[in-house]
C-alpha cells in the first residue's frame, strides 16, 4: 500500500470508527452516550424516531466523508477532490478549535458546579481530538495525492 492509500486508510479507520459509535446510538445502544452529555445525551436516551433519524443522517455524513476521500484518492475527479478537501478542512477546524478551547477550559477552570464535568473532559480529551485527527489524516491523504490531470 503506497503512502496516499495508507493515509486514506488511517482517515477511514478514524471516520468509520466515529460513524460506528453513532450507529450504536441509532440502534438504541447507550455505549459512551454519557460521555457526550447535555441535550444530545438526553435525546439519545429518549431514542425517539426523530432522534434516530437525525443520528442516521450523522452516520451517513460521516461514512460519506470517508467515501468521498476514497473517490478523491483512487479515482480523482474535481468534485470528489473539492468535497474531500472541504470535509478535511471542516473536520480539522472543528476538531482543532474545540480541542484547543476544551483543553484550555478543562485544564484552567474549576469544573466544580459545571453542568457535566465528565462530558466536558471527554470532549476535550477524546471526542474533539478524534475529529481533529480524522481531519488531519484526510488532509494528509489528499496532500499526498496531488493530481494534475483530473478526470471530468
Amino acid at each position: 500500500m503506497d503512502q496516499p492509500h495508507r493515509r486514506a486508510a488511517v482517515a477511514t479507520v478514524l471516520g468509520l470508527g466515529h460513524a460506528a459509535v453513532s450507529l450504536v446510538w441509532v440502534l438504541g445502544g447507550t455505549w459512551l452516550l454519557d460521555t457526550v452529555g447535555g441535550s444530545i445525551e438526553r435525546w439519545g436516551r429518549d431514542g425517539g424516531l426523530g432522534v434516530r433519524l437525525a443520528l442516521l443522517l450523522v452516520v451517513v455524513a460521516k461514512a460519506g466523508a470517508v467515501g468521498v476521500l476514497w473517490l478523491a484518492v483512487v479515482r480523482p475527479t474535481r468534485p470528489a477532490r473539492v468535497l474531500a478537501w472541504l470535509a478535511g478542512i471542516v473536520l480539522t477546524l472543528y476538531g482543532g478549535v474545540l480541542t484547543l478551547v476544551g483543553v484550555v477550559y478543562v485544564s484552567t477552570t474549576s469544573l466544580e458546579g459545571a453542568a457535566d464535568p465528565y462530558a466536558l473532559r471527554w470532549h476535550a480529551y477524546f471526542w474533539d481530538p478524534w475529529f481533529l485527527l480524522w481531519g488531519l489524516a484526510t488532509l494528509a491523504a489528499l496532500n499526498a495525492t496531488r493530481v494534475r490531470d483530473l478526470r471530468p
